[in-house]
């Protein structure tokens, strides 16, 4: 009986380099992936900050992206999983001189179309998040930034110049009847030893009867008091308004319930400031 010409034959070696190339590629495909995907799950994080430097609050639904980035690793960790499945399967027919083609490009197939399903919901997922940025109020008019809840200060954008939020603040104590005890100028006096700084100013301010009796209370709180309101201006040119957190100065001093009302100034003076 006659050997068919083709069987028992060894693949040649171009085969062999073949499907080299081809796990080489499928490796490369599923790094390209993980990477991608790495990217678009910190892509949330990277959107929160921005937020926050602008001084809005960061949205919830930011987390998404952590679901996309992880969808793309996982298909490149699966990715990278077939493609040396099916390599050593190649390479186990090649040896036999087996040099049909297995089987259709269906893995390749089903990837791409994981792939585009992905990429669709990631493009929906922008361009609502796209659309809840602009629809936020905060966005055409800031509300106000805490840098951070253990530093125990509160930052409200300002509507006006340095200058102006200063004169404002005067306006507001002396209609108010609380006595300001000293108008600190930091940038002017950086400015008076040859130093650069944004406008910079610091409002000390208080009413004894007010002061007093949280001081018999809590004596320590004579650190934080009088009262004081910061006016400054940071790098993009935005002013601010930073004062001390009341719930801050109870906590930190271990002042009365029945006494934090006298520590309440500065919150009301500093928005009333920061209005149009």
């Amino acid at each position: 009986m006659e050997t068919p010409p083709e069987a028992g034959q060894k693949a040649a070696l171009a085969d062999y380099l073949a499907a080299e190339r081809t796990l080489l590629a499928w490796i490369r495909t599923g790094l390209a992936l993980m990477g991608f995907g790495f990217v678009v799950a910190r892509f949330g994080l990277f959107l929160e900050q921005l937020q926050t430097i602008r001084g809005a609050s960061p949205t919830e639904h930011y987390g998404l992206s952590l679901w996309f980035g992880t969808a793309l690793i996982a298909v490149g960790v699966l990715v990278s999983v077939m493609a040396g499945i099916h390599h050593m399967r190649l390479v186990r027919r090649l040896d036999r001189g087996d040099s049909s083609r297995p089987h259709p490009a269906t893995e390749a197939v089903a990837i791409a179309f994981l792939l585009a399903l992905v990429g669709l919901g990631m493009a929906v997922y922008l361009i609502s998040v796209r659309s809840s940025t602009h629809s936020q109020p905060g966005n055409s008019k800031e509300t106000s930034m805490t840098r951070d809840s253990s530093s125990g200060i509160i930052d409200i954008p300002g509507a006006h110049s340095v200058d102006a939020a200063v004169e404002k603040v005067r306006d507001i104590l002396e209609a108010k009847g609380v006595a300001l005890f000293a108008l600190v100028d930091h940038s002017g006096e950086a400015k008076k030893v040859g130093m650069a700084m944004r406008p910079t100013k610091l409002l000390i301010f208080g009413n004894p009867k007010a002061g007093t009796p949280v001081m018999l209370a809590a004596p320590s709180i004579a650190i934080d008091l009088p009262l004081k309101i910061l006016v400054w201006e940071d790098e993009t040119g935005k002013v601010w308004i930073s004062y001390n957190s009341t719930d801050y100065l109870r906590v930190r001093h271990n002042v009365p319930a029945e006494l934090m009302q006298n520590l309440a100034a500065a919150e009301g003076i500093a928005a009333k400031a920061a209005e149009e």
